[in-house]
């Protein structure tokens, strides 16, 4: 076997360890799980992507809130995107499961994430390598995103969608940030510091996003939005 058929093979496989080769060669790796994401998500339908701490137990008051958000959500006709994780990921699956609807798991092998929740669907589970695909995933197919508290990488999902929009290289959708107290800080922060201090951004860019504190603020906010724009994929 040449070695153009041993990686051919091994890319058929999924077999990435056994895969050492150059850079150019990556684009491949990386094409098929664009391909594989794209080919399963369009299949899912109208999705909101709910983020937050992996870290959240299920006595959290915030995991029982990520589960009623996704169970009214489920009941609204949208289905849930998650990392497919523990925490407020685990508690987005369970709820929209236990309700009946669509529960996808994007998931990716990080300290605190080792493996995906019980609470995907197991055709609608799809794993990561690169982080960058993953984020396309969550956005591409999203006609919202739920931000319940988290770390860096739920401000990193955050403040990624709201540049899209910001700079209009993707639709704009509803941004709900899910925790007054949690959020109110940051919120201050981005209106007397990046705005009034330093003209960093636009009053209108706070405009973006909408604070709410109950799984009914959440996804009226989300329904209101879509009295007056189409759904379609985002970009």
């Amino acid at each position: 076997m040449n070695e153009e058929e041993r990686i051919r093979r091994a890319f058929e496989n999924k077999r990435w360890p056994e895969i050492k080769i150059s850079d150019s060669w990556t684009i491949f790796k990386i094409m098929a799980e664009f391909v594989e994401g794209f080919e399963k998500l369009s299949k899912a339908g109208p999705c909101v992507s709910i983020f937050g701490s992996a870290r959240t137990k299920p006595g959290n008051k915030y995991y029982k809130l990520a589960e009623e958000i996704a169970t009214k959500l489920t009941e609204n006709g949208f289905g849930v995107i998650t990392g497919g994780g523990p925490g407020i990921m685990e508690a987005g699956n369970k709820g929209a499961k236990e309700s009946n609807g669509k529960s996808v798991g994007l998931n990716i092998d990080l300290p605190f994430e080792q493996m995906h929740n019980p609470y995907v669907d197991y055709d609608k589970l799809i794993h990561f390598d690169y982080f960058f695909v993953r984020k396309v995933m969550f956005v591409k197919y999203a006609q919202g995103f739920v931000v319940l508290p988290g770390g860096f990488g739920t401000l990193d999902e955050l403040f990624e969608a709201l540049t899209l929009i910001q700079t209009q290289k993707i639709a704009r959708f509803p941004i709900a940030l899910v925790g007054t107290d949690y959020w109110s800080g940051l919120i201050e922060w981005m209106k007397k510091t990046m705005l009034d201090e330093e003209k960093n951004i636009s009053k209108s860019d706070l405009d973006l996003y909408k604070l709410v504190d109950t799984a009914q603020e959440c996804v009226d906010y989300i329904n209101e939005f879509y009295t007056k724009y189409s759904m379609s994929p985002n970009f």
